[in-house]
């Protein structure tokens, strides 16, 4: 249930930015961002046929730290905010852009601030919006894709994952982590008898034992190595998605900041110094994924402004929400 405890709206002033003016041109998000309070029903409604993007937050690191990361991925939500406030408004005048807050994990109980970020996202979702979640760690994951399980019902619903890791792990013995989200959503999909339906992308050969390589195979996840984005394999990385994406009736995208090389995104809890380039194909894969029209949410997750370097990491992360609102709004590259 969400409650004044583990939800906090967002605060005023945290949208800002630079103003050139205030005609229609001249418009940055900052300028014609709304903001709702999930405490407060109902959401502002759209008008039929009206298109509306809204931002939640995850303030939570205690995935990561089950998971023996760095902690500081609860400040996630607030750095991106900050990037994100000078961000062009390229899309129509009537679409909604709306931030709802954050999900805050208190102290150590995850499992509740996931069933309380399953119950904002399904709310989202019924008022028509598409939920744009803002991590966080990678433990958003799991209480994201619980909301969308209950509102695509009966739909096909695919997960594909940009990250360096499977995040497959079994869950030890404080519980759920960061690293066990899909773990935990192949095991619900077997108990309603449900496919599994797992891509992910950017995989590190040594970032992963050769167990969590065995569960990915038991689990028939697909997978494409980082390998294949160093040298520009087009032909593997274009037919894993597509094949992929014939599979399946809706997608949740997730992006873990840590699939990209240290230069570029150092504010993580898992560097890799050969992770994968964040432009070039690994653009066009994202911008493949996204132009299907399947994609139904997304999340960026495992930002840590206090390891970041001159906001690299979160610049990154917000570029890539750019990337998906314009996609949604039509308005795509």
């Amino acid at each position: 249930m969400i409650t004044t405890a583990n939800y906090r709206p967002t605060a005023t002033g945290i949208w800002t930015g630079r103003t050139d003016g205030t005609s229609v041109e001249q418009l940055r998000w900052h300028q014609v961002i709304r903001t709702a309070n999930l405490l407060e029903a109902p959401l502002p409604p759209l008008q039929k046929g009206q298109k509306g993007i809204a931002f939640l937050g995850f303030a939570s690191d205690e995935g990561v730290r089950r998971n023996k990361g760095r902690a500081g991925a609860a400040e996630g939500p607030v750095a991106l905010r900050n990037v994100m406030g000078s961000f062009p408004v390229h899309f129509p005048g009537d679409v909604v852009l709306l931030d709802a807050g954050d999900v805050i994990c208190v102290g150590k109980e995850l499992e509740n601030a996931q069933a309380v970020l399953a119950q904002a996202v399904l709310a989202l979702l019924n008022a028509g919006y598409f939920p744009v979640l803002l991590g966080g760690g990678h433990e958003i994951t799991y209480g994201h894709v619980t909301g969308l399980r209950q509102y695509a019902a009966a739909q096909q619903l695919g997960y594909i994952n940009f990250d360096a890791h499977f995040d497959i792990r079994i869950p030890e013995a404080e519980g759920a982590s960061s690293g066990t989200g899909f773990w935990q959503l192949a095991q619900d999909s077997k108990t309603a008898g449900r496919p599994f339906h797992y891509l992910a992308l950017g995989i590190q050969q040594n970032g992963n034992t050769r167990q969590l390589f065995n569960i990915a195979g038991e689990e028939e996840v697909t997978y494409v190595g980082a390998d294949a984005f160093h040298l520009n394999d087009k032909d593997t990385v274009f037919a894993a998605i597509q094949h992929f994406l014939s599979q399946v009736d809706k997608v949740y995208l997730t992006t873990c900041m840590d699939v990209f090389a240290s230069a570029f995104a150092p504010g993580v809890s898992a560097t890799a110094y050969n992770g994968i380039l964040p432009n070039g194909l690994m653009l066009q894969a994202f911008r493949q994924i996204l132009g299907s029209g399947k994609v139904i949410s997304a999340d960026v997750a495992e930002l840590n402004p206090s390891l970041d370097v001159d906001n690299r990491t979160a610049k990154l992360a917000a570029s890539l929400i750019f990337e998906i609102v314009m996609a949604y709004c039509g308005e795509a590259s």
